[in-house]
């Protein structure tokens, strides 16, 4: 639920006046997405909005925050910016809640123009769930080259990477490679997935897979169908078929309970647990993240996300993460941020992670990281990043 009020008003006076009879958000995440929706029409999008918060709820200062990082992503996935500098319009946002509903009252400033906005969500969908933890992420440069990477793996000291021509084996002693080709042109956006398994690996691309070693370090590259294997850490192992010819999966999957009905092309998959029960979510084509149950009947969606998702484990709140990258331009820097389910919604774990430029792949690693490769939009090389999950925010 979401009310308006031109003018100035007194605070406990909208505590009475409000009609806690109207319709109130499901969730915490719609309520702010209504609120961050009406202040950017108010701003002009794009303009930028400096918020002043204040906590007036029985919240901890953990779940506040969480409050607050949601916001924060609703305003950037909308292409605003949330500053002090010049802003467009100014805010006070306070949290309060009643004895059903979590309150959000805004008064915004426009010049000479003043508004009040109250988004509410049910205390029963947020507040008696348990709360998740806030995390942080960090990023750490491995390699950085010319040719672009498709995916890397650190092995111990070791790195094994993938580009369009070739496998890189890189120790401190050298580096060691072999050629990868293919039987046809590559696609345009070309994109490739590595697996290593004890002292061997795999790497996937377009119509090839190539199987080969780590020591003595061997490929053989040679036309394939065969589905990719996507990791979902403990919680099982998602099979997708990728189209040739294109940069997506054609919705073909196969779980560990057999091959699903297929879905609509999707680009990236990753997965989580809320109360024992695993979820994936699908970073579909039109820009929406698909939220499925362990049968994959839709149950929720995410919209203006970016392409590319991974999941990582870690000793955070549930222990499992998806991170993902925003909707910004391939000429424009990105950046990712971890989320977490709760109430089967996508909550906002951690403050975003900014990159040097957009992210040309993302992929899972083992346990609580993953790898981003980005391509620095200052110097036109390719960075693999190794993104690691920390608790605490």
């Amino acid at each position: 639920m979401i009310a308006g009020v031109k003018g100035s008003a007194v605070f406990s006076a909208l505590l009475i006046l409000l009609p806690w009879s109207a319709r109130a958000a499901d969730d915490m995440a719609g309520a702010v997405r209504e609120l961050a929706r009406k202040t950017i029409a108010f701003a002009g999008r794009g303009e930028p909005v400096s918020i002043n918060w204040q906590n007036a709820s029985p919240l901890t200062p953990a779940e506040f925050g969480q409050v607050r990082i949601a916001m924060d992503a609703a305003f950037r996935e909308a292409g605003t910016r949330v500053s002090g500098i010049a802003p467009m319009v100014e805010a006070k946002i306070t949290l309060s809640a009643n004895t059903t509903q979590f309150l959000l009252i805004e008064e915004a400033r426009k010049a000479d123009d003043r508004q009040l906005w109250i988004a509410s969500w049910k205390r029963t969908a947020a507040g008696a769930s348990t709360p998740i933890a806030a995390i942080s992420l960090d990023k750490r440069l491995v390699l950085e080259q010319e040719e672009q990477f498709l995916d890397l793996v650190p092995i111990g000291e070791d790195l094994l990477a993938l580009t369009p021509t070739r496998l890189i084996l890189r120790k401190a002693d050298g580096a060691q490679s072999q050629p990868v080709a293919s039987p046809r042109p590559w696609p345009r956006d070309l994109r490739g997935h590595l697996r290593v398994s004890g002292g061997g690996f795999k790497a996937y691309l377009p119509g090839v897979s190539c199987t080969g070693t780590l020591d003595p370090f061997t490929a053989e590259c040679r036309p394939s169908d065969e589905p990719w294997t996507l990791e979902a850490g403990s919680r099982g192992v998602l099979l997708a078929n990728f189209s040739p010819g294109r940069n997506y999966f054609d919705g073909r999957l196969v779980t560990s309970a057999g091959p699903h009905p297929s879905l609509a092309p999707f680009f990236t998959a990753a997965s989580a647990e809320e109360a024992g029960k695993t979820y994936f979510v699908l970073a579909m084509l039109d820009g929406r993240a698909q939220i499925f149950d362990a049968a994959f009947e839709p149950v929720g969606a995410v919209p203006a996300w970016g392409s590319d998702l991974a999941g990582t484990e870690s000793r955070c709140g549930t222990g499992s993460q998806i991170l993902a990258t925003s909707a910004a331009t391939a000429r424009e820097p990105d950046f990712l941020r971890a989320f977490g389910l709760s109430n089967r919604t996508l909550v906002p774990l951690s403050p975003p992670l900014d990159l040097p430029g957009p992210v040309t792949a993302l992929w899972p690693r083992s346990g609580n990281a993953a790898v981003a490769v980005v391509r620095n939009l200052s110097t036109g090389m390719f960075q693999a990043y190794l993104i690691t999950v920390n608790c605490g925010g």
